[in-house]
């Protein structure tokens, strides 16, 4: 006799693998790339860790691949890439050490910062996204969010010497394009003024210019919306227009201080 439940789930993909392994490879990755573990001192062991890591990206593509494409074909291109990607991730993690006054060394920021993680979990997913590989970049990408907060679709393009600060709560959507040497804070939001399906292909979030400084919370929206470069983006904006370049955009807010023994209501609270 036919479950409705379990008829409804036979469309899923079905994983033999937990995805805390792919959480652990990850991990792995980020370790082996910057040899962060003593025993990648020996040039042998970081060489037999790399056969071990393509070993399992080749399962687990193979676990998610629905295209009847062998997993081989993704794992040479993509850890060929991995010079390229490391070399773009040492800009990032100077360009954090060179920003951020409370980083006492690049040894800190590579251990401790959640932005730095989100950023190198999402370039390794980005390459994987751009070559198509099926589930894998998303799971990645969802991975980095639940461990920093920072939620990056790997989709989005970004350039060189990012830096996000601090990171809790940044929103980058799927066809946001974010040029070099641009530095967000925590709560920003780049993403689409709609969503709906038949707009799934177009370009839904904004592209941000060069050399720009986007503030806490700011919220940037829409594919046509350009933000120029060298432009200053303030806390708490709402912007879903194009800012040519050299702009300083702020909110501003009114800040009212009366004596607090008139005060019409009471302030004392518990929620």
């Amino acid at each position: 006799m036919a479950h409705p439940i379990f008829e409804h789930n036979a469309r899923f993909v079905k994983l033999s693998f937990d995805r805390k392994l792919l959480c652990n490879w990850a991990d792995e990755l980020f370790e082996w790339l910057f040899c962060i573990h003593p025993a990648y001192a020996d040039k042998n062991t970081f060489i037999y860790k790399e056969i071990e890591l393509k070993q399992k990206l080749t399962e687990f593509i193979d676990q998610t691949n629905r295209c009847n494409v062998s997993a081989e074909v993704f794992i040479d291109p993509f850890f060929n890439k991995l010079p390229r990607i490391h070399a773009l991730l040492r800009d990032d993690l100077e360009a954090f050490y060179r920003f951020d006054p409370a980083a006492a060394s690049m040894d800190e920021v590579l251990y401790a910062y959640p932005g730095f993680f989100a950023i190198s979990v999402h370039r390794l997913a980005h390459e994987l996204f751009r070559m198509k590989v099926p589930l894998i970049p998303r799971l990645l990408s969802e991975y980095s969010h639940s461990k920093t907060g920072i939620d990056i679709h790997p989709g989005a393009s970004i350039g060189e010497r990012f830096l996000i600060d601090h990171g809790t709560g940044v929103v980058i959507g799927e066809t946001c394009v974010i040029g070099n040497d641009v530095k967000i804070y925590q709560g920003v939001t780049l993403g689409a003024l709609s969503v709906n399906r038949e707009s799934a292909e177009t370009k839904r979030h904004p592209a941000i210019g060069n050399r720009v400084v986007i503030y806490a919370n700011a919220t940037i929206l829409g594919g046509n919306t350009l933000i120029g470069d060298d432009s200053i983006i303030g806390g708490n904006v709402w912007i879903t227009h194009s800012i040519p370049p050299q702009s300083l955009v702020f909110h501003k807010s009114e800040i009212v201080i009366k004596n607090n023994n008139v005060f019409p209501e009471p302030l004392n609270f518990v929620i």
